[in-house]
């Protein structure tokens, strides 16, 4: 009988060990996953842009493109002149400018932030569906394509399943480079201004006149639950600066 009890708790700390050491690796394969997909939808974005710039080349654009560039603007210059009063909440943030699926696409856009070693796909509104993804375009500010009276506000989860996303944002300074890439051009930031805001502190994150920024925003401290936000607002720069 003893040796059938032995064997008996033998086979369940076997057990228990293999789960154990499963359910302790999962964030790190979960993680792996979601970067692998995030690299996935990079190489297509840069493919459907070199594809766009052949066909620009060969002056066979396709119209698609021209009417999404005229929506972007359109929008830009939209939520400027009404002062972002649609911009009354982080609820409001959810909501995407524009319907890219009308248009083929997918993602908008890439950011590249060497300081951190992140490179991910940027995606218009920062629902639970787009911040799972990669970097999310909040709702109610500027679409990134830059210009004057713009500030595009991009949330990214600070960790997120294991995929690091935007966990180690406090390794950026003053002065550091971020590089967001829409279907039409590259865009340089450098930054400008680190700030901690409150969740709700949309002023923080409006437009600011005459300005062309990129603001990015995550949750702060790390694996607090988000009491606060952390703000690293960028300002366009010429490219070799």
């Amino acid at each position: 009988m003893r040796k059938r009890r032995n064997k008996g708790t033998a086979w369940f700390l076997a057990a228990a060990t293999v789960l154990g050491l499963l359910f302790a690796g999962y964030p790190l394969w979960f993680g792996a996953v979601q970067e692998q997909r995030s690299e996935i939808e990079i190489i297509r974005f840069y493919e459907r842009k070199e594809q766009r710039q052949e066909a620009q080349t060969q002056g066979e654009e396709e119209m698609s493109y021209a009417e999404l560039w005229e929506a972007v603007q359109a929008y830009n210059q939209q939520i400027f002149a009404e002062c972002q009063s649609g911009l009354t909440g982080p609820e409001d943030f959810r909501e995407p400018a524009v319907d890219l699926g009308a248009y083929g696409i997918d993602a908008f856009g890439v950011i590249s932030i060497p300081t951190m070693e992140v490179e991910l796909p940027v995606y218009l509104g920062a629902g639970d569906e787009q911040m799972a993804k990669g970097a999310a375009v909040l709702g109610q500010t500027s679409m990134p394509v830059g210009g004057a009276n713009t500030n595009a506000v991009l949330a990214g989860h600070r960790g997120w399943k294991g995929a690091a996303y935007f966990r180690d944002i406090e390794l950026l300074q003053m002065g550091d480079r971020v590089t967001l890439t829409n279907l039409w051009e590259t865009l340089t930031y450098e930054v400008v201004e680190i700030r901690i805001i409150a969740p709700n502190d949309t002023d923080a994150i409006r437009i600011q006149p005459g300005r062309d920024l990129l603001t990015l925003l995550t949750c702060h401290p790390y694996a607090s639950g988000g009491k606060y936000r952390y703000l690293i607002i960028c300002e366009r720069r010429k490219e070799g600066f």
